[in-house]
């Protein structure tokens, strides 16, 4: 049975991104199995999953852009920032207010989503999974404790409206938004709330964009299962189509043979590490991949240090 690889899945509504992972073990037969970036449980959309050898490519992809499709209520916030929370503050806009709204197609909105575009800088949900000394965010707000978060950089390339909708009691907006790793939507979704003082959050949240990954092309479980039970793997894909979206940097003869020497050379390009996080490149000599690679500074000066080598001839 194949093993090795990467899948698309387009993850159901209510399934966690581990019940994902152990589906995708059970199907291929295999418990080597893992995936990128992970989805709430009432997220819906593309996650990535790796299985087998292809798990050595994984930490290559975790620092791709990412793009959602986000359903926004208005009026109410929860204390998760979603529809799973419990509700900690209303503020309903009158029937006159949302007169007003419509008559000026909702500027007020629209000039939030404006201001939200140009956060540089994001404080992680409580209930969330990034770990504070080795402990998930949601763990410890789950007990009543505050968790110690700090600010992450962002980055927000476009956030636009698709859509708005009166609601029952309010107003919904549908946008789409594409951004760097580290953004949450929720909290997109909480800011617009905060700017305009309705208070939001997120009812529906579909990831759509992975890096170079389109839920276009990801498969729900059931069709996954189905091609399974007639013998058709090829859903999986082979992990090392995932180094072709690094940046490229192409080598000189010199600095090809250096690299398979395993020498230190100069950082080709003008980029200097920040955060002590890795930005990989793949190197590449006559079309021919040669290595993954990452900028280092030793000494005051970027030198290149090789992540894994593929060229050894």
């Amino acid at each position: 049975m194949i093993q090795d690889g990467f899948i698309l899945v387009d993850k159901p509504e209510g399934w966690t991104s581990f019940k994902t992972d152990r589906f995708v073990g059970k199907l291929l037969g295999t418990r080597k199995v893992g995936h990128l970036g992970t989805l709430d449980p009432f997220a819906t959309g593309l996650l990535p999953v790796f299985v087998g050898k292809g798990l050595k490519f994984l930490r290559f992809c975790e620092g791709f852009d990412k793009g959602y499709s986000c359903r926004c209520i208005f009026g109410a916030a929860t204390d998760t920032m979603d529809k799973t929370g419990e509700i900690i503050s209303e503020n309903y806009p009158s029937s006159e207010v949302l007169e007003q709204l419509e008559k000026t197609d909702y500027k007020m909105i629209f000039d939030a989503a404006a201001k939200v575009k140009e956060t540089k800088e994001q404080l992680p949900p409580a209930y969330s999974a990034k770990k504070i000394d080795g402990v998930k965010a949601y763990e410890l707000a789950r007990k009543g404790e505050m968790p110690d978060l700090k600010p992450a950089q962002i980055t927000i390339y476009s956030l636009d409206i698709t859509g708005i909708e009166k609601t029952e009691k309010s107003f919904a907006i549908d946008f789409d938004c594409m951004c760097s790793k580290g953004t949450y939507i929720r909290t997109i979704c909480s800011d617009l709330g905060d700017i305009t003082g309705f208070g939001a959050y997120a009812e529906s949240l579909r990831r759509t964009v992975n890096g170079q990954f389109n839920v276009k092309d990801a498969y729900t479980p059931d069709e996954l299962e189905k091609m399974a039970e007639a013998g058709d793997f090829s859903f999986v894909r082979d992990a090392s189509e995932t180094i072709t979206f690094l940046p490229e940097i192409k080598l000189d003869p010199k600095q090809t043979k250096d690299i398979k020497f395993g020498r230190k050379i100069a950082f080709p390009l003008d980029v200097k590490p920040e955060g002590g996080e890795r930005i990989y490149y793949r190197a590449t000599s006559e079309d021919k991949l040669i290595a993954v690679v990452f900028p280092s500074v030793e000494n005051g000066a970027t030198v290149m240090r090789i992540e894994r080598l593929y060229a050894h001839d």
